[in-house]
């Protein structure tokens, strides 16, 4: 063969220098890319083999060989798939885009069809001038009486073509990194590349560091000392015998591929353990803790299709809920959490999704504009809701038990997808003031005489305590709503349900807690009105808002309630980190009112001793006591009232 030189042809709108800066957006991507020609070019052998146009050797092991030389700052990936001619470098190598994968299949699309082509693009052989100024192929066909082939280009669009030396099948693939690359023939940073975007590639991949020392020889067993006998004789002895060491040296170990060329995604679900899925959750994810369950996608047609979701174990309230969902194409790492393929309330999620038919852009990394992808992403939306509601119907205890867990997930998913919201509507439960789970027309139907389409919800047992008390002495249930997305999921339920109300427990006090006055209208407006001027007066807040109503419960002096859209209006304004607003100002938030008990003793001596020397005192001591029962006092009134507190058990140890 004679040595020839030429340009590249570009075959595509891209030149040369755009190519080598802004083909890829993460310099690392070579490893992938040229590990993934070398996995073409041993499937595509395969292919052959399958159709009789290639004759496998009996003890063949198709692998990908990675070496590094931090000494000479160089890698190589060597493959020993079916090699290139000189016609085939000039065809796929020197006219850039033109892909060899899409030739191939075309040739051979009605011949085999069981392993997929990871390569379509044409250009990802190029990402290895990002980091070389120097790349070589050497290259020999499988094909009979083939020449070796060898190629190389210097930092710009001038290459050689000569004949090569390889003896044997397959191709390696030189790069001398430039300067700002050398980080990549350090052993640790390769093998964490390789980690990150070929962990499941499906022929092995091997490493070397060409550089690192060999391991030291065995040394010669030193002789033992002589032994004289009682004449100065030496005494020859047989060498001792150690019953527990094998006499024949034992095999060195066999070198380990750096990938799993059959990762738990590929099989069927029947095939996979529990402890198969918890451990390659743990694998992947490096999350210590289990799942608690998982979704195994499993779809050839209309489109090929395979993964694994899990719905991890979370607390919403501590940390973010910040999933992973891995998309793979044809076990070749691609990105996390594509918006496109991914519904977004299932970035949440942590798992993996393979799909070889995505239409993926030149990079690999990003989903070109395809009627196809809506696709993809509507079936796994509704492969989950078929998953939760299933679970619902046939095994009720454990969607209970996981309710706490994954309610932010499926309430996250009705909020933001219209079809995934049609589907789980039936399966939104919530657990009530007894612990039981029960669904919103459950609840519906049991208080619809005492309060109809109302919801009452409780989102702190603890401060709201008083008020679920008085809702058990009624009869009267509530459910519990303790998650930040419960204030935008309500609003939600409101808007598909324009009839039903939701109120929180302090927000109002329904007439099931009220008895029937003896007193005439105009008395109890006067009361009303007298109790109003007596504590806007002690608190010194003429805007504080007063009801007086006559309790069931007479143990209970005052109460606070609040207006439900007021107090959305604060909880939305905090979520959305908005100032300006103080919702906690003393005695004047929008919505507060201070309710009295006119059946309460100390209600009734404020009404009869306006001017008492006392009167202040209970009315500030009151109010605190009502806000205490509703949410944690400031700083500075949680002061005054201990000091208060203080001086009235002074005065009545008198």
């Amino acid at each position: 063969m004679a040595a020839k030189q030429g340009s590249l042809t570009i075959n595509s709108e891209n030149i040369f220098p755009i190519i080598k800066k802004w083909l890829y957006s993460d310099h690392d991507i070579f490893f992938r890319e040229l590990i993934s020609n070398g996995c073409d070019a041993i499937t595509k052998l395969k292919k052959l083999s399958m159709v009789g146009e290639f004759e496998e050797p009996e003890d063949i092991q198709y692998r990908i060989d990675v070496i590094v030389s931090p000494e000479n700052k160089t890698i190589q990936f060597i493959d020993n798939g079916l090699g290139m001619t000189e016609d085939e470098v000039n065809e796929y190598i020197c006219q850039i885009a033109f892909s060899g994968a899409a030739d191939f299949l075309e040739k051979y699309k009605d011949k085999a069809n069981d392993d997929q082509i990871i390569g379509h693009f044409g250009l990802g052989f190029y990402s290895a001038f990002m980091v070389a100024d120097r790349v070589t192929i050497d290259t020999l066909s499988y094909q009979e009486g083939a020449e070796p082939v060898f190629w190389e280009c210097d930092n710009g669009t001038e290459y050689t073509i000569s004949k090569g030396e390889r003896t044997e099948r397959g191709t390696v693939i030189t790069l001398y990194l430039n300067e700002d690359s050398f980080e990549f023939a350090n052993e640790y940073r390769a093998k964490e590349v390789i980690q990150k975007y070929c962990s499941f590639m499906p022929i092995e991949i091997y490493f070397q560091n060409a550089d690192a020392p060999e391991e030291p020889e065995e040394t010669e067993e030193e002789e033992a000392p002589e032994v004289l006998d009682e004449n100065g004789e030496v005494v020859e002895s047989e060498p001792e015998k150690d019953e527990d060491k094998p006499e024949d040296k034992p095999e060195k170990k066999k070198p380990q591929p750096l990938n799993d060329t059959t990762p738990l995604w590929t099989k069927h679900p029947n095939d996979c353990t529990e402890e198969e899925y918890k451990e390659f959750y743990r694998k992947v994810f490096l999350d210590y803790r289990e799942p608690l369950f998982w979704i195994h996608l499993n779809m050839d047609y209309p489109f090929n299709l395979k993964g694994i979701l899990y719905f991890p174990k979370i607390n919403l309230e501590v940390e973010n809920a910040e999933g992973k969902i891995k998309l793979y194409n044809n076990q070749v790492f691609v990105a996390d959490n594509i918006k496109e393929v991914i519904p977004e309330f299932l970035l949440l999620l942590k798992g993996v999704i393979d799909c070889p038919d995505l239409p993926l852009n030149v990079s690999r990394s990003a989903l070109q504009n395809d009627g196809f992808v809506k696709k993809i992403s509507d079936y796994i939306t509704k492969k989950v809701a078929d998953k939760l509601s299933g679970m619902c119907k046939t095994d009720k205890e454990n969607y209970e038990k996981y309710w706490d867990d994954i309610s932010p997930f499926i309430k996250y998913g009705c909020l933001r997808d219209d079809k995934f919201n049609e589907k789980m509507t039936d399966y939104i439960i919530f657990k009530n003031l007894d612990d039981r789970y029960i669904t919103l027309p459950e609840y519906l139907e049991a208080g619809k005489e005492k309060h109809e389409n109302q919801v009452f919800y409780v989102t702190d047992t603890k401060e709201q305590s008083q008020y679920v008390n008085m809702f058990r002495e009624e009869g009267l249930d509530a459910i519990l709503l303790t998650s930040n997305i419960d204030t935008p999921f309500i609003t939600h339920l409101e808007q598909k349900n324009q009839n039903v109300h939701f109120l929180r427990i302090d927000s109002e006090l329904s007439n099931n807690f009220v008895e029937d006055s003896e007193e005439d209208e105009e008395t109890v407006k006067a009361n009303a009105d007298k109790l109003t001027e007596i504590f806007r007066k002690a608190l010194d807040n003429e805007k504080l808002e007063v009801k007086v109503q006559r309790l069931k419960n007479s143990n209970v002096s005052s109460m606070i309630t609040e207006s439900e859209d007021s107090r959305r209006m604060q909880d939305m304004m905090k979520m959305y980190s908005m100032g300006g607003f103080d919702p906690t100002m003393f005695g004047g938030a929008s919505g507060i009112t201070l309710i009295l008990n006119s059946n309460h003793e100390l209600v009734k001596y404020v009404l009869e001793h306006e001017d008492g020397e006392y009167t202040e005192t209970i009315c500030r001591q009151l109010y605190d006591l009502a806000m205490l029962a509703h949410r944690p006092l400031e700083p500075e009134a949680m002061t005054q009232f201990i000091a208060r507190s203080n001086e009235i058990l002074r005065i009545l140890a008198k």
